[in-house]
């Protein structure tokens, strides 16, 4: 899957129609957005890789926090986090900082061998299993390319798992977007206080 593969028209993807997918696809397989959500071998992996993560954060200044935030093991805040280390690795380098460089560098490596790039190929794969195709499908999938293309980069072997050892959260109806009344009407609908 490439960056081709993420061209969509303009017209057959509008906001309502991204909001309504997005629904589609996440409102049942939403726990697949957390690491500790995918693969989970015991019960106690979960606070000892949040516990892990936060100490990652810490050490690197990257504070998620704010009035909304998500979890630490969420894609988006992992990515964000590899986002943060690149962007000090390449600060290093302009300042001539070969020791700092080699600081985040070796974060990366880590951080991508002990994290991001434990699950996310699973996590597109088990994207396309459950939506099948679709804009984040294909999002997923670029991600995952673009993960296994900084572990080269890095020098790393990323550790690839089967579909069948994902242990998704328990689906609960209740908890559902599906049937939502907010969820079903459009934004034009909706009046934004």
């Amino acid at each position: 899957m490439g960056i081709r593969d993420l061209r969509f028209e303009r017209e057959a993807w509008s906001l309502e129609l991204l909001q309504a997918e997005h629904r589609r696809v996440f409102g049942l397989t939403g726990s697949q957005c957390y690491e500790t959500e995918i693969g989970s071998p015991h019960e106690f992996r979960q606070s000892q890789e949040m516990a892990d993560l936060a100490g990652f954060y810490r050490a690197f200044g990257f504070n998620v926090g704010g009035a909304v935030r998500e979890r630490h093991d969420h894609l988006a805040v992992e990515l964000e986090f590899m986002y943060v280390l690149a962007l000090k690795e390449s600060y290093a380098a302009s300042q001539n900082n070969p020791d700092y460089c080699e600081v985040s560098l070796d974060a990366q490596k880590k951080f991508l061998s002990d994290h991001l790039g434990k699950w996310m190929e699973l996590f597109a794969k088990s994207l396309a299993h459950f939506a099948e195709t679709g804009p984040y499908v294909a999002l997923a999938h670029f991600a995952d390319e673009w993960i296994k293309a900084d572990a080269r980069r890095l020098g790393i072997t990323l550790e690839s798992r089967a579909l069948d050892q994902i242990a998704l959260t328990p689906f609960h109806p209740v908890e559902s977007c599906a049937g939502c009344a907010i969820a079903e009407k459009s934004e034009s609908e909706i009046e934004l206080v």
